[in-house]
């Protein structure tokens, strides 16, 4: 991760309310585009931490952002990426991204997947400036839901 001084953790069981914390702060901004909580504002970050893979990313001791990642028969999902409203704009999404193809990688995935809200239009750029493709679009509680895949390179 370059020379900043950041380091990334696995979770464990007594992070849930951390995770939950920032995974609320960091999608709070898009109940007024929306309508209503984004769907990881809701999640079970007891159950996410004990059973799928959450990755923290502290700057300078600080809890930045984190990605949290399942891994599927043929692709490591990301089912969420966030990035505290703090440290937004710097660039650690990108990072959270890069570490989970990596994490993909090690584990013999060839490729990775993620959905995001159509509305979140800053994120689907993100997503394809970094090499992601659209698959579909399919309706979402009112809204339409954005499903993107990576392709990624045999270890």
């Amino acid at each position: 991760m370059g020379n900043r001084p950041e380091k990334l953790i696995r979770a464990k069981t007594g992070d849930a309310t951390a995770v939950r914390n920032l995974v609320r702060s960091s999608y709070a901004k898009w109940i007024p585009v929306i309508g209503r909580e984004p769907k990881p504002m809701t999640a079970d970050y007891d159950r996410a931490v004990e059973h799928h893979l959450v990755d923290l990313l502290y700057v300078e001791g600080e809890l930045a952002g984190l990605i949290e990642t399942v891994a599927k028969p043929d692709h490591l999902l990301i089912e969420n990426v966030a990035v505290s409203p703090t440290f937004q704009g710097r660039g650690y999404g990108r990072q959270l991204l890069a570490h989970a193809e990596e994490l993909a990688t090690s584990m013999g995935f060839t490729q990775v997947r993620l959905f995001t809200n159509k509305m979140f239009a800053e994120n689907v750029q993100l997503y394809l400036k970094t090499g992601y493709n659209i698959d579909r679009e399919e309706a979402f509680m009112g809204g339409v839901a954005v499903y993107m895949s990576k392709p990624l390179p045999q270890a």
